[in-house]
């Protein structure tokens, strides 16, 4: 009996001894930190604005793939360049979405708008999911940029993909962007793969979302963002609701649009005919 105890004793310690460690273990940066890829696709007229697209979690460069292509194709018959960046995910890139460098994907953009057939001063950006997280994060930084499109994005920053998700997705000047620490209220959900029940949780805690609130009243951007009403991955419309309330009480001084769209979180992607009257009447003619 008391062999039994000790090795109870023994297991309750090692098993507080690991969730220690996890709790306040913090993984080394990727040997790729900070190291974007980009490939553009500029058209044959002269003095064509810049369009940036970043994917999601998914991770890699969607916007190469042959499913992106139709769209390239349609950005480069208005007369844009296009730009697709890969931030993680990819052979050159690092591996996991986790303290990515604004700075750097800042630098890539800039180094691209240097092309000889790109109107350097027009620069617009485009992201769904966590890649309207970055885009909005990226605009309240970078005054340089004059249009956004935000699709099923964030109105918050949430942490990165690591174990413990106890850091930043993003990091500006070296320093990690404020974000929510998920609570272990998100643990249960989390194990179904309710993922919208755990980003809800997030939500709820109003101190954090203060915290983590991405200063959108910083931009000097034209803005449209595009939710999905039954969007099964994160509360899209509600989180865009609060990015215009936030500007409207901020009194933002730019356009800025949202467009709910009926669906599920991919639903946006098919209604791409909003992005391109944006930008065609908000962005390249302004």
């Amino acid at each position: 009996m008391k062999k039994l105890l000790k090795i109870a004793v023994m297991l309750v310690f090692l098993v507080f001894g690991i969730y220690v460690f996890l709790e306040n273990y913090k993984p080394a940066l990727d040997k790729n930190h900070g190291k974007i890829r980009c490939t553009l696709y500029v058209g044959k007229s002269e003095n064509q604005p810049l369009i940036v697209g970043f994917g999601g979690s998914e991770g890699g460069n969607p916007w190469e793939s042959n499913y992106w292509k139709p769209t390239r194709e349609e950005f480069l018959k208005r007369g844009y360049a296009f730009l697709a960046v890969e931030y993680f995910g990819g052979k050159t890139t690092a591996s996991n979405l986790d303290r990515i460098s604004l700075n750097a994907i800042y630098d890539s953009i800039i180094k691209a708008s240097r092309h000889p057939k790109i109107q350097a001063n027009k620069i617009a950006i485009v992201g769904g999911s966590k890649g309207g997280e970055l885009v909005l994060n990226l605009a309240s930084l970078y005054p340089e940029i004059d249009a956004v499109v935000a699709i099923v994005a964030s109105n918050v920053s949430f942490a990165g993909l690591t174990i413990m998700s106890n850091t930043s997705s993003w990091t500006y000047n070296n320093k990690e962007i404020p974000f929510i620490l998920p609570p272990y209220s998100t643990i249960p959900a989390l194990l179904k793969g309710d993922r919208f029940t755990a980003f809800q949780l997030m939500l709820n805690d109003e101190d954090q979302v203060k915290k983590a609130e991405i200063p959108v009243e910083k931009m000097n951007a034209n803005v449209l963002l595009i939710s999905a009403t039954k969007d099964e991955e994160w509360p899209s419309t509600a989180m865009s609701e609060a990015i215009v309330k936030r500007l409207n009480e901020k009194n933002y001084k730019k356009y800025y649009k949202h467009i709910p769209v009926v669906g599920g979180h991919t639903e946006p992607l098919k209604h791409f005919d909003r992005v391109y009257d944006f930008l065609d009447n908000h962005f390249k003619d302004e």
